[in-house]
């Protein structure tokens, strides 16, 4: 992985970083990283702006742009967009929403099978988010000092497609839910269109 690649990783991952917290992460001096990010910016990938963080100078953070979330991949957004508005035109609405059912019942299918053999909730948990990164979701696991964890996806492949149908979003908590069992509740608390900077998960034991 090349230094721009990996600020492009890192941006994606961590959202919003400035070139000195960057820099730590790479093991490189903030001069070089902000050498990276200027031409991460003439290609259009990367952008920046000034925050007040305390008292004194602003602190210069950079992000992605629309161009810069392009280099991750899709799944061939635009083609499943059209798909779908055809899809829609054709069979109206109640097609849409078998077409999501059955997504929804295949993706629940490959999930109970590669969660099936694990019992302890937390290995459970971290399966799913193993089993969601294959998948492209850039997903990852953590637990807080309260004991609930955190599951985050910082990407998602099939975005454009959930934004022309929502179903594909609310098809995925609730499949969540199913898989992780009756023990663990699941509340999304960020989201990606919503505005979010990822999709996030708290799941926790229920009382």
């Amino acid at each position: 992985m090349t230094t721009a690649e990996h600020l492009l990783f890192l941006l994606k991952t961590r959202g919003p970083q400035s070139a000195h917290a960057l820099a730590a992460v790479l093991g490189m001096t903030a001069v070089g990283v902000r050498k990276q990010l200027l031409l991460l910016a003439e290609r259009g990938l990367a952008t920046s702006t000034d925050e007040q963080r305390g008292t004194g100078r602003p602190t210069r953070v950079w992000s992605l742009t629309a161009d810069g979330q392009g280099q991750f991949p899709d799944r061939h957004a635009d083609l499943a967009v059209d798909l779908l508005r055809q899809l829609r035109a054709e069979f109206g609405a109640e097609g849409v929403a078998r077409l999501v059912a059955a997504r929804e019942r295949q993706t629940e299918a490959s999930a109970r099978a590669a969660l099936q053999d694990v019992a302890d909730p937390a290995g459970r948990i971290v399966r799913l988010a193993e089993l969601r990164h294959a998948e492209g979701y850039m997903a990852e696991v953590s637990r807080g000092d309260d004991g609930a964890w955190q599951l985050v996806e910082h990407h998602c492949p099939v975005a454009a497609a959930a934004g022309e149908c929502r179903g594909f979003c609310d098809s995925e908590l609730a499949l969540f839910r199913r898989v992780l069992g009756a023990e663990l509740a699941v509340e999304r608390t960020e989201h990606l269109l919503a505005g979010g900077r990822c999709c996030s998960y708290r799941i926790e034991l229920k009382a």
